[in-house]
This record gives C-alpha cells, structure tokens and sequence, in this order.
C-alpha cells in the first residue's frame, strides 16, 4: 500500500473504529487502482496489460464495497457525498 493508514486504529473509539477500517481499506483499494494502472500502461505484453487492467477494475469494485458499508454507518458521509455531487452539479452548469 502507498498510502500509509494515518492513525493508529488500535487508539480510535470502539464507536468509531469500523469507519476508520473502511475509510482505510478505501485509500488501500485506491493505491491498488493507481499501481496496477500505471504498470498496465508502461506494460510491453498485451497481455501483462489486459490482466493488470482487469485486476485494476476488480479493485474499483472492491472500492465500491468499503463505500457502500461506509453509507451504511455514517450519515455524516452520506449528507457530504450529496453535497459534493450537488457542488459539482452547479459547477458544471456554469
């Protein structure tokens, strides 16, 4: 993983941990996307290529997974999430 975990989960709140591990596996899932792409593109074997890009679109499924339980337990996310769409929504009218 590129991305290092920025807290120590050991030290969050019994409450608060299950979002920490999700937002965690998250930013894992998004490095994997990052490598697997940028060696699929300096890849000389098609094949190397294909299967780097395959295994990349496994690891956006996986991203979609972590983001649907994240939804599931925190609401605060989900009101943000609408917030941002909506933000770029007016942006792209302009």
């Amino acid at each position: 993983m590129l991305s290092q975990i920025p807290i120590n989960l050991e030290k969050i709140s019994k409450d608060k941990v299950d979002k920490e591990i999700l937002r965690a596996g998250i930013i894992a899932e998004l490095d994997a996307i990052n490598l697997y792409e940028q060696m699929a593109a300096l890849a000389q074997d098609s094949m190397i290529k294909r299967i780097l890009l395959d295994i990349a679109r496994e690891e956006k499924a996986h991203v979609g997974e972590f983001q649907a339980l994240l939804l599931m337990k925190d609401p605060e996310q989900v009101k943000e999430l609408e917030e941002g769409k909506k933000e770029v929504e007016e942006l792209k009218e302009k």
